[in-house]
């Protein structure tokens, strides 16, 4: 009787290590197929967020000089977001580190939005622009320099609002 439970606790103890191998060899291939597919996904570029930033940059001056501060407050958490975003998917690039600079002038402009103060607005967008500029000048972009919008991005778009019975 003892000989056949030992040979059972043995058989058991055998199955269950042969299992347990079985399901880490079985975990350990998924977790490298995941590893393989994270390599292949999609990530956006420095390049691709800076260009939203100049896009957003562009909308919110001519949303702030139509005073529709809805705009300008969609506008300035576009940028945010974006800023965030760089520092959470680029940080193996270097020019991130500089990135802070933005964040009290961008909390400076929302400010103005809050404030609906078309003239603080534009003297925070001026401090604004030069900051890009200057963060691009710490990063040896200065090649890149941006400026106070002259035309609007986009002729589809209205950035004076509209009243409801305009509509």
């Amino acid at each position: 009787m003892t000989r056949s439970i030992l040979f059972l606790s043995t058989t058991l103890l055998f199955f269950s290590c042969n299992q347990s191998s079985t399901e880490t060899l079985r975990l350990q291939n998924e977790v490298d197929s995941l590893k393989i597919a994270l390599k292949e996904t999609y990530k956006p570029g420095l390049g691709e967020f800076m260009s939203s930033i100049q896009v957003h940059h562009e909308k919110l001056y001519f949303a702030g000089q139509n005073n529709n501060w809805k705009l300008a407050d969609f506008e300035i958490h576009e940028i945010m977001e974006a800023v965030d975003d760089i520092q959470h998917y680029a940080t193996e690039r270097p020019e991130v580190k500089e990135l802070p600079m933005l964040l009290p002038v961008l909390d400076s402009v929302n400010e103005a939005i809050k404030k609906q103060d078309k003239n603080l607005f534009n003297k925070n967008f001026v401090i604004l622009t030069n900051t890009c500029n200057e963060c691009h000048k710490a990063v040896d972009y200065d090649f890149n320099r941006v400026k106070i919008p002259e035309t609007p991005p986009f002729s589809n778009q209205v950035f004076k609002i509209v009243s409801d019975s305009a509509k």
